[in-house]
């Protein structure tokens, strides 16, 4: 790696490792085609692990130029610059550039740069750890972040949540959750039965009590999801009854 890293030596570090061969299953799985999600996508064809031994070689990066690689058209680019922010941020013991960190992620979430759901898993379970240990308010910034028209804030919205999971605190998650049981769109629905999945792998009651008071008017998706876990006799059981 050069001593001053850029962007686009990280970009040229990707290309090196990508196999455009993938492109059109990368195109396809991430719902790229006109009126998807994804709509518009570009992939160099990269998997995620080759990109992370691309980020780990340039974990240095300048923020600077870790701005310039996540408003790239390139998808392995911004999943990349996500990669070497959050490894950053978990490494970093100093509160100042935590924040920084933080506020950064938030300023380019919000610009739309974090625009599909690897891009939000990847990142948001750990940078979420800042609303924890340091936020004043978090509940709020949740609650503004889960009434975005923007599918993907929305999503971030649940993810920060499971850094309360992590620290054993169950009520975040329920509580941004409960705030998109109407969501219409399907990828909230699997991220909200995510995250209740993983209250019920941590209390198992406490996801008992809230599928008794919320199962008839969650989506089929985020049930499934929520009860996957669960043995089967009782599955069918939520499921049965929630119709």
């Amino acid at each position: 790696m050069c001593e001053n890293p850029t962007a686009d030596d990280v970009i040229d570090a990707i290309k090196v490792v990508a196999d455009p061969s993938r492109i059109p299953d990368y195109q396809r799985y991430f719902k790229t085609g006109p009126g998807e999600y994804g709509e518009g996508d570009v992939f160099l064809g990269a998997t995620v692990p080759k990109t992370r031994e691309v980020a780990r070689e340039f974990k240095g990066l300048d923020l600077a130029e870790i701005n310039e690689l996540v408003r790239s058209p390139l998808h392995e680019a911004r999943l990349c610059a996500l990669i070497i922010l959050t490894n950053r941020y978990q490494r970093s013991k100093n509160p100042a550039e935590r924040a920084e960190l933080f506020a950064f992620y938030l300023d380019i979430a919000r610009d739309g740069f974090i625009n599909n759901w690897d891009l939000v898993d990847t990142s948001a379970h750990k940078i979420g750890e800042y609303l924890v240990t340091s936020l004043e308010n978090p509940m709020s910034l949740l609650a503004e972040l889960a009434a975005e028209q923007s599918l993907w804030l929305r999503r971030v919205s649940v993810l920060f949540t499971f850094a309360y999971l992590r620290v054993g605190q169950l009520q975040p998650t329920l509580d941004i959750v409960t705030l998109h049981l109407h969501d219409a769109e399907d990828l909230m629905h699997k991220a909200c039965g995510w995250a209740l999945r993983e209250v019920g792998n941590r209390d198992a009651d406490a996801l008992r009590a809230y599928l008794t008071a919320h199962a008839r008017e969650m989506p089929r998706t985020m049930l499934r999801y929520a009860i996957e876990k669960l043995d089967e006799p009782e599955r069918k059981s939520w499921l049965i009854n929630s119709r």
